[in-house]
């Protein structure tokens, strides 16, 4: 009786994750093992590695080469002003008043992108954008005579930085604050200026957190479709458009190469998250 009751109550813990399993289970691994099979497939069905093959071609590769260029500067630019932004405003005495809303734009603005997204940069800084006619007519500044337009890699990367800077705001603050005030004290005790402190205490404890989570921001630059899709369409040669040139049925595109291109972004996609990780858990131990 004792054990069919134990029985129970651990099923009963395990009930509230069912609909968690259930929803990872459909829309993240059976359609990530549909792409990886689909990957070694061949149109009629057969096993092949010709498709991982295929992506060895010039245009193949140089579309992973923009979007890792564009996956990395989104996430150190990211890091960089988003842990500027965190570190005044979790250490630089700023008030709630201030705090408060900015941590909620963070949590809304991590998640803002897709279609939305590209069109308020259109709207805003694109070529026919508010600012870009603004400055235009009451200033007499062509943007593009300086060389900028939106629907390039630096216009994508700028976007990009929209849900980036957030991100690294809402996960380096808690680290942020999980630095003791022991530390500090201790340090201006031995005679450290502000410079020292950061340089051999804080940055050093804060380091695994940082490139952990500039990780994570590559991995999310990496991953966004709809974004580029929406901004730049196919004038940009990035790994998202050409994949999704060669699933979304035209004739000449190629369903099974469109796999072998998702398989190849879920390895380093999965490479950058797996860094993440072992580095939080690496960081979780500094600041317990």
């Amino acid at each position: 009786m004792a054990q069919q009751s134990a029985i129970v109550a651990q099923a009963q813990r395990w009930v509230g994750l069912v609909p968690f399993i259930a929803f990872t289970g459909l829309f993240l691994i059976a359609p990530t093992l549909f792409i990886v099979i689909g990957a070694f497939r061949t149109p009629q069905g057969g096993f092949t590695f010709q498709n991982i093959l295929d992506l060895n071609t010039p245009t193949i590769l140089s579309a992973y080469w923009v979007s890792i260029k564009v996956s990395f500067l989104s996430a150190l630019l990211g890091c960089l002003i988003g842990f500027a932004m965190a570190a005044a405003m979790t250490l630089g005495g700023i008030s709630n008043r201030v705090k408060s809303p900015l941590m909620t734009f963070s949590g809304v603005a991590s998640n803002f992108a897709g279609v939305p997204l590209a069109f308020a940069f259109i709207a805003t800084i694109g070529p026919a954008g508010l600012i870009t006619m603004y400055l235009r007519t009451e200033f007499g500044i062509n943007l593009r005579m300086y060389g900028w337009n939106l629907l390039s890699t630096w216009g994508l990367i700028i976007t990009y930085l929209f849900f980036q800077i957030p991100l690294m705001i809402l996960i380096i603050t808690p680290a942020l604050e999980g630095l003791k005030k022991e530390w500090r004290e201790a340090a201006d005790i031995l005679g450290a200026t502000r410079l020292q402190y950061w340089r051999m205490v804080a940055l050093p404890i804060l380091f695994p957190s940082i490139l952990g989570t500039m990780a994570l921001l590559f991995a999310n630059a990496f991953g966004a479709v709809a974004t580029a899709i929406a901004l730049t369409g196919p004038s940009l040669n990035i790994a998202p458009i050409l994949l999704y040139a060669q699933i979304r049925g035209d004739v000449l595109g190629n369903p099974n190469l469109g796999y072998a291109l998702a398989f190849g972004m879920i390895i380093i996609t999965g490479a950058a998250n797996t860094i993440y990780i072992v580095l939080r858990l690496r960081a979780e131990r500094w600041l317990k």
